[in-house]
C-alpha cells in the first residue's frame, strides 16, 4: 500500500467529529485533556511521561499496528493515569492493525493525538488528524521525503485558529538553548560566519525477528531501513539542523555531501554516517556530521561561530558563549564541574532536562487556553533541510532547496500493510 492509498483511508470515515476545543476547555481549566496515542513505542514514553508529570492529561485511547506493543504500553498508560487520579484506559479504546489510527480518530472522547509511530506513517496520520479537527503532536521527522513534508505544510494551512499542531522538535523549548538562541539573535557573537553541527550516536539494536514476515521485520526494526525511517540523518542530525534553522531564521540554499554504511551491521539498508555542507543566505556555511553505529553514544553539539565570539551547546557538556559577550548557562561542561555545592545551586549535566517538560506543557496549555499554536511549517522546513542534506550525500551531487521543493519525491515503503488486519 503506497502513501496515496494510506492517506485515502482517512477520507473513508464519514463519522469523524470536528472538535470544538474552546467549548470543551474555556469554562473549566481543571478538565483533563484526553489523549489518544498512535504508535506505542519508546519515544511515546518520553513524550507522555513528561506531559503526565507536568499537565492535566488523561490517556484515553491507544493505537498500534501490533497487539503486543499496545499491550505493553497499556500498562504504562494506566500507571500514568493512576498517578493523576484518572481511570484506566478502556480496553474498547485500544485499536490494532494497519488502520487502527482511523478508528482512534473516530473516537469522540479524544481531544488530542500524539503521533509517535514510525516516520513513514507521519504525513498520512497527521493529515487525517488535522481533518478530524483534533489537536496533534507529531514526532519528528515530519516525513521521510519531500512529498510528505509538502503534504504536512498543506495540512498546516487549515490549522490556524482551529487547533494546536506541534512538531517533535523539543530542543526549542530547552531553557539553556532558548537563552543561547536569544543572545545570538541579538548579536552577542557578532555576524555569524559558520556553524558546526554533529550528532554521534550508538547504533539501534536489532529486534529479534525469527518467524516474522519480511514486512513485520522491517517495521519492528524501522531504524535500520531507509524507506521506513528515512535514515539516521532524519532521526538524529535533524535535531541540530532544527536548532540551526531556528537560530538563523531561514532555510539553506543548497547542500553537498558524502556518507555510507561503513561500521554498521550486515542488516538493513540505512546508512551509518553522513557529512553534509550547506550554504545558507548571508554567506553562512554549515557543516553537519552524523553517525549511528556501534555500542557507544558520543557527543551532540551545535556551535555558532561569529565575528565577536562563538556559542556552543552540547546535550551534555555545557551551553555557553565565549568572546566579547561571554555567558554560561550553568550546565556543567564536564563531570568534574558537578559538585554537591553546584548541584544544590541547580547545576545539571544535561542541557535537555527542561526540553520535554516545557514542550509538553506548552502543547497542553495551548489547548486549555484556546491560544492555539501551529508548528507544522517550521517542523516541515527543518525536515526538508535534513532531506536536502541526505539526498545530496546519497546522490553525491549538489542539490538546491528549489530543486527539492519542486521535486515529486515520494519514497515507496514497499509494505503490504493490509496483512496487519484490524482488531
Amino acid at each position: 500500500m503506497n502513501r496515496r492509498n494510506f492517506i485515502r483511508n482517512a477520507s473513508a470515515l464519514s463519522t469523524l467529529t470536528i472538535l470544538k476545543p474552546n467549548v470543551v476547555f474555556a469554562s473549566n481549566n481543571n478538565t483533563a485533556v484526553r489523549i489518544g496515542l498512535v504508535g506505542c513505542g519508546s519515544r511515546a514514553r518520553g513524550i507522555l511521561g513528561s506531559m503526565a508529570a507536568n499537565s492535566n492529561i488523561q490517556i484515553t485511547a491507544l493505537a498500534d499496528i501490533f497487539e503486543d506493543k499496545l499491550s505493553e504500553w497499556l500498562k504504562y498508560a494506566n500507571e500514568l493515569n493512576g498517578k493523576n487520579g484518572h481511570t484506566a484506559v478502556d480496553r474498547r479504546n485500544c485499536y490494532t492493525g494497519y488502520d487502527s489510527y482511523l478508528r482512534l480518530l473516530d473516537n469522540q472522547n479524544i481531544d488530542a493525538v500524539i503521533i509517535a509511530s514510525p516516520a513513514y506513517t507521519h504525513p498520512g496520520i497527521l493529515e487525517a488528524t488535522v481533518s478530524a479537527g483534533k489537536h496533534v503532536y507529531c514526532e519528528k521527522p515530519t516525513a521521510i521525503d519531500a512529498g510528505g513534508c509538502k503534504l504536512a505544510i498543506r495540512a498546516g494551512k487549515n490549522v490556524n485558529g482551529r487547533i494546536s499542531a506541534f512538531d517533535g522538535f523539543q530542543i526549542r523549548y530547552a531553557t539553556p538553548y532558548v537563552e543561547m538562541a536569544n543572545r545570538i539573535k541579538r548579536g552577542d557573537i557578532g555576524d555569524i560566519v559558520s556553524v558546526q553541527l554533529y550528532y554521534f550516536s550508538s547504533g539501534a539494536r536489532i529486534i529479534p525477528h525469527d518467524g516474522m514476515s519480511y514486512d513485520e521485520m522491517r517495521i519492528r526494526n524501522h531504524y535500520h531501513f531507509h524507506e521506513i525511517s528515512g535514515g539516521c540523518y532524519l532521526d538524529q542530525a535533524i535535531h541540530m539542523i532544527d536548532v540551526c534553522n531556528w537560530v538563523l531564521g531561514t532555510n539553506p540554499l543548497y547542500a553537498i555531501g558524502l556518507g555510507g554504511r561503513k561500521g554498521g551491521p550486515d542488516f538493513g539498508n540505512a546508512w551509518t554516517n553522513y557529512q553534509v555542507i550547506y550554504k545558507y543566505p548571508d554567506d553562512i556555511n554549515v557543516n553537519v556530521q552524523s553517525s549511528k553505529f556501534g555500542d557507544y553514544f558520543g557527543d551532540v553539539c551545535a556551535k555558532f561561530i561569529g565575528t565577536e565570539g562563538y556559542a556552543e551547546a552540547h546535550y551534555s557538556g555545557g551551553v555557553f558563549i565565549n568572546g566579547k559577550n561571554s555567558w554560561d548557562s550553568g550546565i556543567a561542561r564536564s563531570a568534574g564541574d558537578l559538585t554537591p555545592e553546584s548541584i544544590a545551586r541547580g547545576a545539571s549535566s544535561s542541557s535537555l532536562d527542561t526540553a520535554d517538560p516545557n514542550k509538553g506543557k506548552a502543547f497542553i496549555d495551548s489547548i486549555v487556553s484556546g491560544k492555539y499554536i501551529n508548528q507544522l511549517e517550521s517542523g516541515s522546513n527543518s525536515t526538508l533541510t535534513a532531506i536536502l542534506g541526505r539526498e545530496a550525500a546519497s546522490r553525491q551531487e549538489k542539490i538546491t532547496w528549489d530543486e527539492l521543493m519542486y521535486s515529486a519525491q515520494e519514497i515507496d515503503h514497499g509494505l503490504n500493510l493490509k496483512q496487519f488486519t484490524s482488531k
